[in-house]
């Protein structure tokens, strides 16, 4: 970083809420509990709202990078120490597609013993960061947002083979766009991933967060050999419906992962909008810093028991927050109502009781 690099101070002020946002996420919340409805019609169980579709159920620990600068050491990453974490990799529809639909994908991180003062609403030692591929969301606020999911909600449940075709459609007009621009279209990304390995994507929180006295983005990027050998190269689905949870799995039963949790600390809030999480911010004014290392040794990533377990009682959502790392912007008020009224909806439907574990014992192998 420039020595003379000034950082954004956190404080309430760089939080804007315009009028009417409350009704806004009230028909978020009812959009997404109707489409809920319509995928748990053709399945036969409600499923997660987002992120339906699990590659894989990862125990694992985050270790704390010692010597880290002031403006680094900050909430969780104050000192140098490792906790404990649960790892949830999936891909993003909230329905249970074919590998031939890839989409935008998700990895939420839940940390436990994360001790300190939380977000209201939240009493348990437990941090979630819950991120997914791509630099920036493709909606700016939760109005955007509304809008785009009424869409979704629209074909819910309804024709994979239709699906499979706009993902597809979406990633050779991405391909353009990106040879044009020289980077990826958040939107086309979206409906249209790249059908690479999961553990070969870097996840972003995409929208804003507290970080103690700033204000940041936060990224998991791969960087174990492993997973360097994997290559960026697209997989081929053809005629394999689990391609990514078997390649997945297959992976963790030989070896481990491991990807670097890095920072995005805010210095202008003109190029580096909070309220807006369409607005990639410039790497150049602030590049992503290091700060821990995700550790996900070898395992059984797939275990009938872990995956009844995670899926049915647990829930990985921005409000498991401490005060330190407090989601920001329009797009995470939205998620702070809409992920605990999405869960408390999933887990009634399926007679599942909710848990915040305190220990990886907890966890089944």
């Amino acid at each position: 970083m420039p020595a003379k690099t000034s950082f954004i101070r956190y404080s309430d002020d760089v939080e804007t809420r315009p009028a009417g946002e409350d009704d806004t996420i009230a028909e978020i919340i009812a959009t997404m509990t109707s489409e809920s409805r319509k995928v748990a019609d053709r399945e036969g169980h409600t499923v997660r709202a987002s992120h339906a579709k699990a590659n894989a159920f990862l125990k694992g620990e985050l270790r704390v990078l010692d010597g880290l600068p002031p403006e680094l050491r900050q909430g969780l990453f104050a000192e140098a120490r490792t906790y404990p974490v649960v790892v949830r990799m999936a891909q993003g529809p909230g329905e249970h597609l074919p590998d031939s639909v890839s989409t935008h994908r998700g990895m939420a991180i839940k940390v436990l013993d994360a001790r300190g003062p939380k977000i209201d609403g939240h009493a348990e030692d437990t941090q979630d960061f819950v991120l997914a591929t791509g630099p920036v969301f493709p909606n700016p606020d939760a109005a955007k947002f509304l809008g785009a999911i009424k869409g979704i909600e629209k074909h819910a449940g309804k024709d994979d083979a239709l699906k499979a075709a706009v993902s597809s459609v979406a990633l050779q007009l991405d391909k353009v766009v990106t040879a044009v621009k020289g980077d990826h279209s958040p939107l086309l990304d979206f409906f249209g991933h790249t059908p690479r390995h999961p553990l070969t994507d870097t996840y972003y929180s995409q929208a804003a967060l507290r970080y103690g006295d700033h204000v940041a983005k936060i990224s998991a990027v791969p960087v174990s050999p492993g997973q360097a050998a994997l290559g960026d190269a697209p997989m081929d689905t053809s005629g394999r419906p689990d391609a990514f949870r078997d390649a997945t799995a297959a992976y963790f039963g030989d070896e481990g992962a491991e990807f670097e949790i890095r920072v995005q600390l805010c210095t202008d809030l003109e190029t580096m909008p909070v309220e807006d999480a369409s607005v990639r911010w410039p790497e150049d004014e602030s590049p992503y810093r290091a700060v821990a290392r995700l550790v996900l040794p070898r395992q059984d990533a797939l275990g009938e028991a872990r995956r009844a377990y995670v899926t049915e009682r647990l829930s990985f959502r921005p409000a498991h927050s401490l005060a330190a790392h407090r989601p920001l912007g329009s797009l995470m008020r939205a998620r702070l109502a809409t992920y605990p009224a999405l869960a408390a909806y999933r887990q009634k439907q399926n007679g599942a009781e909710g848990i915040e574990p305190t220990s990886l014992d907890q966890i089944p192998d």
